[in-house]
């Protein structure tokens, strides 16, 4: 049984590739907090602009209303009397995220954090590994391969672009494991062969 803390605030981090059900995690536990008649505030980085500029959406449809910001430190005022303080796509917000999360749990807020683990390259992305080891609460979200429906924790761009930020959806992106999951094969992904031709050439050696 995991015990909930007292008298005190905490970090939740919920990580994982495109396509695993973070941000729908995250509205779960946000609306739990609502029916709980907890006050809660949601953030979202600016950038996000895929499905609502007010709310956090997931791909299932499910949304949440929230407060758009460009900078981290927005957060620590705005998040007022909440007692609940959900982020999502936190990747996106500058390494001064963690020491923002730090100063609203040992200001005693529950923050609920989500946000890519690894970006396309899969590297670690933004804030989030120092989150992930700052976290009370850690969990792995897991997609399904599109190609073998392995559990898939990459994800796979689909265009032609070496940016490391690229906010997209289906047509940007697909989840892969570890076997079909092709950093250098964004090119000719189009063609959804099974794993790009570098990883395709690098097996059959």
């Amino acid at each position: 049984m995991i015990r909930t803390p007292t008298n005190t605030g905490w970090i939740e981090v919920i990580a994982g590739c495109m396509f695993s059900g973070k941000t729908e995690e995250l509205i779960r536990r946000v609306r739990r907090a609502q029916y709980g008649r907890q006050p809660v505030v949601v953030f979202k980085p600016r950038i996000d602009d895929r499905y609502s500029l007010d709310s956090v959406g997931s791909h299932s449809g499910t949304k949440l209303l929230c407060v758009q910001i460009d900078r981290a430190a927005e957060i620590r005022e705005l998040a007022g009397a909440a007692q609940v303080v959900g982020i999502d796509e936190a990747q996106f917000l500058e390494d001064e995220l963690v020491e923002v999360c730090e100063d609203l749990a040992n200001a005693g807020k529950r923050v609920i954090v989500a946000g890519l683990d690894l970006d396309y390259k899969g590297n670690p992305f933004g804030p989030m590994p120092m989150l992930l080891c700052r976290a009370e609460y850690i969990q792995k979200a897991l997609a399904v391969c599109v190609i073998c429906g392995n559990p898939a924790d990459r994800s796979q761009r689909l265009v032609a672009s070496k940016d490391t930020v690229l906010v997209g959806e289906a047509d940007s992106y697909e989840a892969r494991c570890r076997l079909h999951w092709d950093p250098e094969g964004a090119e000719g992904q189009q063609q959804r062969l099974p794993f790009g031709p570098n990883l395709a050439e690098r097996l059959s050696k």
